[in-house]
């Protein structure tokens, strides 16, 4: 019953990291990335989808994205929902292709993302203590109900704050490591 706990904390906790780092993908640094854009959903025949499946995303320099659609008639969709996205590009369109040129980021932007970055690391934060909250409530119960013993849910309590520890810590890296790109000049 420990380990069943600990394999969903593990679980759960890496969700909540998984979730971080997409966060963090489509948060513009300098360098241009297709994860900024991939997300956007676009009108196909009326119904939206993904840019990611209308188009094939590139970056052929560090400031630039360029998207090839499947399909060429598609372009002023792909134009119209970038526009009204929140990534705050500007598309070019030359006819076949799509191209986003990133300019460089302001030292007030730089220090906006950071914020927004340091939010969403709280967030996964708080996500993973709220997971080893709920498990170890759930060791109480079973202890109580006398399914574990004193000890099992002792240690169980122990292992979850050891594991909670582990996974805090490596938020806390990507933390920094998305914070030092933010701020690269």
């Amino acid at each position: 019953m420990l380990n069943d706990i600990q394999a969903d904390a593990k679980k759960r906790m890496q969700g909540a990291i998984q979730a971080l780092e997409n966060d963090f993908l489509r948060i513009r640094t300098g360098r241009a990335n297709p994860a900024l854009v991939e997300h956007i959903h676009v009108e196909y025949y009326g119904v939206p989808t993904p840019l990611q499946q209308l188009a094939s995303i590139s970056v052929p320099e560090p400031r630039s994205i360029l998207i090839k659609p499947f399909d060429p008639s598609t372009l002023k969709e792909i134009e119209r929902g970038i526009l009204a996205s929140d990534v705050g590009l500007t598309p070019n369109n030359d006819g076949k292709l799509v191209r986003l040129n990133l300019p460089p980021l302001t030292e007030d932007r730089r220090k906006e993302l950071v914020k927004v970055v340091n939010r969403r690391a709280e967030e996964a934060r708080i996500s993973v203590r709220n997971i080893r909250r709920d498990l170890i409530r759930d060791l109480r119960d079973y202890e109580n109900e006398k399914m574990i013993s004193e000890d099992e849910q002792k240690r169980g309590e122990d292992a979850l704050q050891k594991e909670t520890d582990l996974f805090v810590e490596k938020i806390d890296q990507l933390y920094e490591a998305k914070e030092e790109e933010i701020l690269e000049v």
